[in-house]
């Protein structure tokens, strides 16, 4: 079965305690700068490595903590964003366990970060304080002990994490034929597919089932001759997609499919019919997760969607775009809807997280897929496969 999410371990602690050197022992290359100068690390740095027993594997080396550089307040800011869109914290500390160490911990128990402390350069100091509710191995990168590190990382590392990734697994069947309706338009990139549909289509191959790539103006004569199990879909041609397959044929599109691997597909079912409360000059906000070119006018997310919720609702909204995995802003309590995009390029965790914080203020949460399906008024039908799982 195919991996997805590729877990994300990062390395935390004060300047100068090793953290780069320990990634360099860790992936056995020179992937982080190490000199004796302090502040080394100023943007966190991104290693994908294989971790035998877990499989590909993010290592994210930051900068130290206790930075009073020009510019130290935002690299420490930058270094306790990495810290909550990761799925295990390394907390590394070498002379003393001060309180930066001990705020660490605290942040970590407070989001149910899972974590352990490395005790670094322990070649030059034996460890010389208990820490309470906290494992802590001892580490020097002068005879570096990886095997003692590898396997603390997998004892502490979620399943969840990196176990097996569901897609269709649990209603497709091997020798099942499902079609894949992919557009090929406009806002299609430049000879590739986009990730969910290559990660759907592999998925199918890992099942062994017939998977059958169609184009939207192909749908209909291939219809003609095949019923296949399901038909899967681009979000953005689900109106006509919808007209066009048989309603005994269940149909959903990726992004939907990607709401259950990578997110809380009950917390988007409840939060989609929040739609029809929006009001005039409400304020949604858009979570893309990805960074891409915005120079297309047809943009989904931030053209495409704010178009298809005003033409719905019949009201002149406020949409506000975040990308990649920026910081969620501060008035999140004036924000009537929250729509996330498929995620297809972070993790369950990080997405999870996020949501978690909208929870919390109470911003109702949708699925761009859901959004769309809503607005085309086929939201029952496209969700009914998957709501008939959870009874």
């Amino acid at each position: 079965m195919v991996q997805l999410n590729r877990p994300h371990i990062g390395i935390f602690g004060k300047m100068n305690v090793g953290k780069s050197s320990l990634i360099n022992a860790l992936t056995g290359q020179e992937v982080s700068v190490v000199a004796e100068q302090a502040g080394t690390t100023t943007d966190p740095v991104k290693k994908v490595i294989e971790i035998t027993g877990i499989g590909p594997v993010v290592i994210v080396d930051t900068a130290g903590l206790d930075d009073t550089s020009a510019l130290g307040a935002q690299r420490v800011q930058r270094t306790l964003d990495a810290l909550n869109q990761v799925d295990l914290a390394i907390l590394v500390f070498a002379d003393n366990f001060d309180y930066h160490d001990q705020n660490l911990m605290e942040i970590c128990i407070a989001h149910k970060i899972p974590f352990f402390f490395v005790h670094n350069k322990s070649d030059l100091r034996p460890l010389n304080v208990e820490i309470q509710g906290a494992d802590v191995i001892d580490f020097t990168c002068k005879e570096p002990n990886v095997p003692l590190l590898l396997r603390t990382i997998e004892a502490h590392l979620p399943k969840s994490s990196y176990a097996g990734d569901v897609i269709l697994d649990d209603f497709v069947r091997a020798g099942d034929e499902v079609a894949l309706v992919i557009p090929i338009d406009g806002s299609a990139p430049e000879g590739r597919l986009i990730l969910p549909q290559v990660q759907t289509l592999r998925n199918l191959l890992d099942i062994g089932a017939v998977a059958v790539c169609v184009k939207d103006s192909e749908l209909r004569s291939y219809l003609q001759k095949h019923t296949p199990k399901l038909v899967v879909t681009d979000s953005q041609v689900f109106g006509y997609v919808s007209s066009v397959v048989p309603t005994h044929i269940p149909l959903t599109s990726f992004s939907i499919l990607f709401s259950r691997l990578k997110g809380d597909f009950d917390t988007f079912l409840k939060g989609t019919p929040a739609i029809e409360r929006l009001e005039d000059n409400d304020k949604v906000l858009i979570l893309e997760s990805c960074s891409h070119s915005v120079n297309k006018c047809d943009d989904i997310g931030r053209t495409k969607i704010p178009h298809w919720l005003e033409e719905f609702t019949g009201k002149k909204l406020h949409f506000d775009v975040l990308s990649n995995l920026d910081p969620l802003p501060d008035d999140l309590e004036n924000y009537k809807l929250a729509v996330q995009c498929g995620g297809c390029m972070v993790t369950r965790t990080q997405i999870l997280r996020r949501l978690a914080k909208l929870c919390e203020a109470k911003v109702p949460v949708s699925n761009y897929g859901l959004v769309i399906a809503y607005c085309n008024g086929i939201f029952e039908r496209v969700t009914e496969i998957f709501r008939k799982k959870n009874l």
